[in-house]
């Protein structure tokens, strides 16, 4: 009867005992007549020893096995001062599951070793997720997520899983895939966000999805990706912007805290930052006062309705100076940069109903009220040049009566960048996709 097998997280609990052990041999040091091998699973690692009065046989076993095998272990669990966490395994067996060849990439990176760079690492992704820190960032991941669906279920929000294949780009623009469907030319979703709004017509009220987002820009920055996972939420009946800026708060609240309250230990061990759950309510600014806030730091300015990367970076130290807040949303968008469906204000029609929020320097979401009127809808996509044949199904969804609604797209791709201090979304994602990498 086979043996069950321990975790090495639970070593401690079987203390003289025999026990069987999975994992990854990562590291091997043969000293002649003990040798010593550090096994690696999902939930920690562990140090095993044998020497030649243990088992000839089994010491030339593991002489000879190469680094990141694939091994299973039958040994004694023992408490040891001199090995990490106070404990070790006596092998008395060793089985090779999958002998590992000469390795690409380092999962243990020495101190005279440099670290790779991120396109060799990505050229190996599985090998390169094998160290904890970059599992760890899945672990952070899932928490994100499953607090964000927990927080919009308890609010009674419908999910949905829209199409990805469209017949028009849902953003308009030039930034999206075009794709051969049978005969027809179709496009790859530049988001949900017009079948989040049929949701609306339909009388769903609240939805949120968690799904795939394609956009074909030509960008190598390290935010930009050709395609990521989004959250993305609608909602019906709301009054203004300041609905959606409240939801979002009282969202990223409750998703702040599950994290902290569960991973927020590791994060500051791991990646040395603090997991700060942010105070309601977050810092509000209209384009026109960061505008003011940046020309009084002397940050460049590209154009006066829109805001580079700098000058967000500096708009999120503006904030964390000023209110102690690692949030702020920014207001006021011309239509100039917003798309057609946006409702505009109506005592100033150059200026949208949306915002970005910005977290520790970085957009994380955009969020709008749209406009539910038909005939005001077609005349904004006129306005934009976009045809009108194009989006005449989309503006059908308003025709047969449709609530006041709005909504946001999230990346939390990006949210975990910066919870974690990351250099790139590459790091967060667990398979990048940009410009010139398709595999693996």
């Amino acid at each position: 009867m086979a043996t069950e097998r321990v975790y090495t997280r639970d070593v401690s609990e079987h203390i003289g005992k025999q026990i069987t052990l999975k994992g990854w041999a990562e590291t091997i040091r043969d000293q002649g007549k003990i040798a010593f091998v550090v096994l690696r699973d999902v939930t920690d690692n562990v140090q095993l020893v044998i020497t030649q009065n243990d088992n000839a046989s089994v010491l030339k076993q593991v002489q000879n096995l190469s680094t990141e095998s694939v091994i299973e272990v039958t040994g004694t669990a023992q408490e040891s001062d001199q090995a990490p966490g106070g404990r070790e395994v006596k092998i008395n067996a060793i089985t090779v599951l999958s002998e590992a060849a000469d390795l690409p990439i380092p999962v243990v990176e020495k101190e005279e070793d440099q670290t790779p760079h991120i396109s060799k690492r990505l050229d190996y992704r599985w090998v390169d997720l094998r160290k904890p820190e970059n599992r760890f960032i899945f672990e952070v991941w899932t928490e994100v997520e499953k607090a964000f669906e927990e927080f919009c279920r308890q609010d009674n929000f419908l999910e949905i899983h829209s199409p990805k294949i469209m017949s028009s780009p849902s953003e308009g623009g030039s930034e999206y895939f075009e794709v051969n469907y049978f005969d027809e030319n179709a496009y790859l979703s530049q988001s949900p966000q017009f079948y989040k709004q049929m949701a609306m017509a339909a009388g769903f009220e609240k939805v949120f999805e968690v799904g795939a987002v394609f956009r074909a820009e030509k960008s190598f920055t390290p935010r930009h990706a050709t395609e990521f996972t989004g959250f993305d939420v609608e909602m019906s009946f709301i009054s203004d912007l300041s609905d959606l800026i409240t939801w979002e708060e009282r969202m990223l609240h409750y998703v702040f805290t599950h994290v902290r309250d569960t991973l927020g230990n590791r994060i500051s061990e791991m990646y040395g930052t603090e997991v700060v759950v942010p105070e309601i309510p977050f810092p509000r600014l209209t384009m026109k006062e960061a505008k003011e806030i940046l020309s009084g730091r002397n940050i460049p300015s590209k154009s006066p309705i829109d805001v580079s990367p700098e000058e967000e970076r500096a708009l999120g130290e503006y904030t964390r100076e000023q209110y102690g807040h690692e949030f702020v949303f920014l207001t006021d968008y011309s239509t100039g940069v917003r798309p057609f469906y946006h409702m505009r204000r109506e005592e100033d029609n150059g200026i949208t109903k949306s915002a970005d929020l910005l977290y520790r320097g970085l957009e994380i979401t955009t969020l709008a009220q749209r406009e539910h009127r038909p005939e005001i809808l077609e005349k904004q996509a006129e306005e934009k040049g976009i045809d009108k044949a194009s989006v005449d199904y989309y503006i059908d969804f308003f025709r047969y009566g449709c609530p006041p609604h709005g909504g946001m797209g999230i990346g939390p791709s990006r949210i975990i960048k910066q919870m974690l201090g990351l250099e790139s979304i590459r790091e967060a994602t667990y398979l990048f996709r940009g410009p010139k990498r398709m595999s693996p």
